[in-house]
């Protein structure tokens, strides 16, 4: 068996509550801040605030609907942040979902797959860019997600939490998972890539 090997993050991880805090240090070197859930305490935003400025924050939150509502309040404050993503299955144990029931290498591997909003590329704290498109010419339509059933089929639902996965940016329903193919700068090399890989 090889031994894990942890990421080096320059940026700090924005995660919920204690349990994911130790939970991503098993699978990263870096640092970590904590919301405690979704009433954001003044000097917690302060500390987040210090953080972006001179580091960069990802935002790691749980996949379940309390975790999606405290990453989009982080997003709305902090939109040059980083977005990572587990997916249900990776943060599920018990009937439980979260952060902390993740294997190291799933939380190394959906950090590493990390995403930035910022259409000019430019990321904040280190290593990570996308790709310098103008926000305002999406990659896809609605036409896309149909051709690709990932909209209006049987199987649409099963397909985009794949897919999403494969991607690094997280399930959505159609209207969400347009929107995330764009925002983070999806190329339709990636894409295509992606859903090729879904056939075999």
């Amino acid at each position: 068996m090889t031994e894990f090997k942890k990421l080096k993050i320059e940026q700090v991880i924005v995660v919920e509550g204690r349990d994911d805090t130790n939970a991503v240090l098993r699978a990263i070197d870096g640092m970590t801040i904590e919301t405690h859930g979704f009433g954001i305490r003044r000097e917690t935003w302060n500390i987040l605030e210090k953080a972006y400025e001179e580091k960069g924050l990802i935002i790691f939150t749980d996949p379940d609907f309390s975790g999606e509502e405290i990453r989009r309040k982080l997003t709305a404050r902090f939109p040059n942040s980083g977005q990572a993503f587990l997916t249900r299955r990776e943060a599920e144990k018990k009937g439980d979902i979260g952060i902390e029931n993740a294997r190291p290498e799933d939380i190394a591997a959906a950090i590493s797959k990390v995403h930035f909003i910022s259409p000019k590329g430019k990321d904040r704290g280190g290593s990570q860019t996308c790709i310098d498109r103008e926000a305002d010419s999406p990659v896809f339509a609605e036409t896309d997600l149909i051709a690709a059933g990932l909209l209006g089929g049987d199987q649409a639902r099963a397909r985009r939490e794949a897919l999403g996965a494969v991607l690094g940016i997280g399930y959505g329903n159609g209207k969400a998972f347009l929107k995330k193919l764009n925002q983070f700068h999806i190329s339709r090399k990636e894409f295509e890539e992606a859903l090729k890989g879904l056939e075999e």
